[in-house]
C-alpha cells in the first residue's frame, strides 16, 4: 500500500505519450525508403567496378552523380543506423542519465563519422578532377 498523498492521476501525469515517437518513426521510415534504392545502387556499383583499374575507379568517383549518391548514401545509412541504435539504447539502458549520455554520444559519433566520410569523398572526387 502506498503512503503517497498523490492521486492516481498525479502519479500518471508525465508518464504518457510525449509524441516524440511519431517523429522518430517518420524519420525511420524515410531513411528505410531512401536506403532501398541507394543500397541497390551501391551494390550495382560494386559489381560493375569489380576488377576495375584505379583510373576507372577514380573516374567513377569524379562523376558528379556518383558523388551526390555516395553522400546521400552516407547520410541515409548513418541516420538510419543512429535511429535504430537509439531505440535499442532507450529500451535496454535503464538509467536515464546513462541513456541520455549514450544516445548523445552515439549521435555525435555518427555525425563525426558521416562528416569525415563525406569530406573524404569530396576530397577524392575533387582531386580526381570533378
Amino acid at each position: 500500500m502506498s503512503n503517497s498523498i498523490q492521486t492516481p492521476l498525479a502519479k500518471a501525469k508525465g508518464l504518457g505519450s510525449s509524441h516524440h515517437g511519431t517523429h522518430h518513426m517518420i524519420a525511420h521510415n524515410i531513411t528505410t525508403l531512401t536506403n532501398i534504392p541507394l543500397v541497390l545502387w551501391v551494390m550495382y556499383s560494386v559489381i560493375t567496378l569489380r576488377g576495375a583499374s584505379y583510373d576507372d575507379f577514380m573516374a567513377w568517383v569524379a562523376n558528379p552523380i556518383s558523388v551526390v549518391l555516395i553522400i546521400l548514401f552516407v547520410i541515409s545509412v548513418f541516420k538510419h543506423f543512429a535511429l535504430e541504435l537509439q531505440v535499442v539504447f532507450e529500451d535496454y539502458v535503464s538509467c536515464k542519465v546513462a541513456r541520455i549520455i549514450i544516445v548523445v554520444g552515439m549521435k555525435l559519433f555518427f555525425f563525426v563519422l558521416g562528416l569525415s566520410t563525406i569530406l573524404a569523398t569530396l576530397k577524392v572526387a575533387l582531386s580526381s578532377g570533378i
